[in-house]
């Protein structure tokens, strides 16, 4: 099964679209965005023929975004324990680094899949593997926006560089 990460969209409608198409050429079967979608207008651009996973981030205050979500997909609140052909991945947006480390200290999960800081992760941590796809470009964090696709067959986590048409 091939699953696509993404996060910290912001309401960047240019690189959220880019984002669906790049998954979408890609083949995934499902979707986990780790929050920072931020309106409902940008979650929307994630309803299509792929199952959708959903956290709240830190910026996600608006109050129609858990029901717009769940028109098509899954808004899981705050964090997620989901199970993809025998794969354990959690999901949290990571705003509290203590908490990141419990996870992936924890033993319980595969895959560790978290945002916030907008920069792409890729880390082994005993047997763990934490997972950061990145997010809207900003100083210190990564330079492009990407996205990841994980491959649960054989582990592989592959970075995409989400370049918007102009």
């Amino acid at each position: 099964m091939r699953v696509g990460l993404c996060s910290d969209t912001h309401d960047n409608l240019d690189l959220a679209r880019a984002a669906v198409e790049t998954f979408e050429a890609e083949g995934v079967d499902a979707v986990i965005h780790c929050g920072d979608v931020v309106a409902p207008f940008t979650a929307a651009v994630f309803d299509t023929d792929f199952a959708f996973h959903a956290v709240r981030g830190n910026n996600d205050g608006e109050w129609a975004l858990a029901e717009t979500i769940e028109e098509f997909g899954t808004y899981h609140g705050e964090s997620a324990a989901l199970t993809f052909d025998g794969v354990d991945v959690a999901v949290y947006h990571g705003t509290s680094e203590g908490l990141v480390d419990a996870l992936l200290a924890c033993g319980d999960y595969d895959y560790v899949v978290r945002g916030h800081t907008h920069e792409r992760t890729h880390e082994e941590r005993d047997g763990t593997v934490h997972v950061n796809p990145g997010g809207l470009p900003f100083p210190g964090a990564d330079d492009v926006y990407h996205v990841a696709t994980l491959d649960t067959e054989t582990g592989e986590v592959t970075f995409h560089e989400i370049l918007p048409e102009k």
